[in-house]
């Protein structure tokens, strides 16, 4: 298998533990993972782990401003995938 699908697997994993760590910590009244690190992997392909991660932990998932810069990296990726797909096809 390709090693970026392995890097992109760990990526998903990161986001997914990091939601369900930071939920702990919100619950304990304890100090937080900044948003910016929460945001981070989805910027690496993580965004799934990530959104996994605020549904299975329910966390998240009121706060707007969050899932907007989680749509912004959404759609920074598409915007990625369909010129490299057009670039590709000529």
């Amino acid at each position: 298998m390709n090693p970026i699908v392995y890097i992109v697997l760990a990526v998903n994993l990161i986001g997914f533990i990091q939601m369900g760590i930071d939920k702990r910590l919100a619950v304990k009244g304890k100090q937080r993972i900044p948003e910016a690190q929460l945001i981070a992997p989805a910027f690496l392909g993580g965004i799934i782990g990530i959104v996994a991660g605020m549904l299975a932990f329910r966390h998240k998932t009121a706060k707007r401003s969050f899932q907007l810069k989680l749509a912004s990296v959404v759609l920074v990726f598409a915007g990625m995938a369909c010129y490299l797909f057009i670039r590709a096809r000529s």
